[in-house]
């Protein structure tokens, strides 16, 4: 990956986000790419990349700091609010293969 652009491996990151990682509620999983929040993710954690500073502390701060609107705008969460602690966990595990790769 050490040839490619930012732009390109942030959709290369973004794909990878949107197909693995999803919102879980009530036992319902809406992935990332479906939820039209992988680009947005991925575009946030990529400088935890730049910076080798990949951490679950790092990791969780960012997922907190997304905010997601629910029935139709009437309330906002934070994106790790709605994830499962194993999207958390395989988010981690993604920037860390693309860690290495880069």
């Amino acid at each position: 990956m050490a040839s490619i652009n930012t732009n390109e491996l942030i959709e290369a990151l973004a794909s990878e986000i949107g197909d693995n990682l999803y919102i879980d509620i009530t036992k319902w999983h809406l992935y990332l790419s479906n939820a039209k929040l992988h680009t947005l993710v991925a575009e946030k954690v990529y400088p935890l990349l730049v910076d080798n500073t990949i951490s679950e502390d790092r990791v969780i701060e960012v997922l907190s700091s997304i905010p997601v609107k629910i029935g139709g705008g009437r309330k906002e969460l934070p994106l790790i609010d709605l994830l499962p602690l194993q999207s958390q966990i395989h988010l981690v595990d993604i920037m860390e293969k693309f860690q290495r790769e880069m």
